[in-house]
């Protein structure tokens, strides 16, 4: 037949195969197989895994790179959207915390960690924290709740949002023995006169407060710590200065690590910072006394400043 139209009826015959061309084995040999849905469950929990084990946001399955990544490795998955890792989630957060419920339920008691902290962009949080004693007498950590604060924190409203985390978790207030805090008066006040719960200051803080009041009441000491602030301060905002002092530590054979800030409610993290400023002294010095970096004027006063740090 189809020679017949080739030869008798060429014009046709070209019209039909221009309009439905024939499909070559290469596309049926190319194509690939449907993911079943098992296997796409499977892909999906993995992913989902990823965003809560790295803490990874929500819009990260909407990316170019991401999307490209999953269809190099499955090309047969199809990438589902945020708002079904949003809904997976939700699900997830409730199976952890009825497990939760569950083991805490049979143990006798626990005990509870607080703190209030601020974020970099000046927002408040409280952090609770659930310890207790599983099987095998092996200790248990949980983080209950990290609440955004927009009121006051007076011992009023703390105990309410402790009292609320509780209820969250259906932890009856008599099983709290002991709680974890800060040394605020806030949160003392609260222990001492709303539950009656045992109050045990945080050592960590407490060393942190001793060591700080000492260096506040040492003029040595403060005047050290606060020469060395200023110094690396100053290699931080300036780009200039922070390219100099990798040349001198080439140039030397130091190290080149980098300059730490302390960080006031830390004391090791001054302790850090002294260090590594006693270890990158003549790269600093070197840095600070290249005219390119520092003007005359000022040298003298970056050069007092490492002095009185170091």
């Amino acid at each position: 037949m189809i020679q017949h139209m080739k030869r008798k009826h060429p014009v046709y015959f070209a019209k039909d195969t221009a309009s439905t061309p024939q499909p070559h084995m290469d596309t049926f040999l190319r194509m690939v197989p449907s993911c079943s849905t098992q296997q796409a469950a499977e892909y999906s929990d993995r992913i989902l895994n990823i965003l809560v084990t790295d803490m990874r946001p929500l819009s990260m399955v909407e990316g170019k790179g991401f999307k490209e990544m999953i269809s190099k490795f499955s090309p047969q998955y199809e990438l589902p959207s945020t708002i079904y890792f949003t809904k997976k989630m939700e699900d997830k957060y409730k199976e952890i915390k009825g497990k939760l419920i569950d083991a805490i339920k049979k143990c006798d008691s626990v005990a509870l960690t607080t703190d209030i902290w601020t974020s970099v962009a000046v927002e408040a949080f409280m952090g609770v924290t659930c310890h207790y004693v599983g099987d095998n007498w092996e200790m248990q950590s949980f983080i209950l709740s990290t609440l955004p604060l927009e009121d006051r924190h007076t011992a009023a409203n703390i105990a309410e949002w402790l009292q609320d985390v509780l209820k969250t978790f259906i932890i009856p207030l008599e099983k709290v023995k002991p709680v974890v805090h800060d040394n605020g008066a806030n949160v003392v006040k609260l222990l001492r006169e709303k539950h009656g719960w045992a109050s045990v200051r945080c050592s960590a803080h407490t060393l942190n407060l001793v060591v700080q009041n000492s260096l506040k009441n040492n003029p040595t000491g403060s005047k050290c710590v606060s020469g060395s602030r200023c110094l690396v301060e100053h290699f931080k905002k300036s780009e200039l200065a922070c390219t100099k002092l990798k040349e001198k530590q080439l140039q030397m054979g130091i190290p080149q690590h980098m300059l730490i800030q302390d960080v006031s409610t830390r004391w090791n993290c001054t302790f850090y910072m002294l260090s590594r400023l006693l270890e990158q002294r003549w790269p600093v010095t070197a840095a600070l006394s290249d005219p390119t970096v520092t003007s005359r004027g000022k040298n003298t006063t970056w050069t007092s400043s490492l002095n009185n740090g170091i």
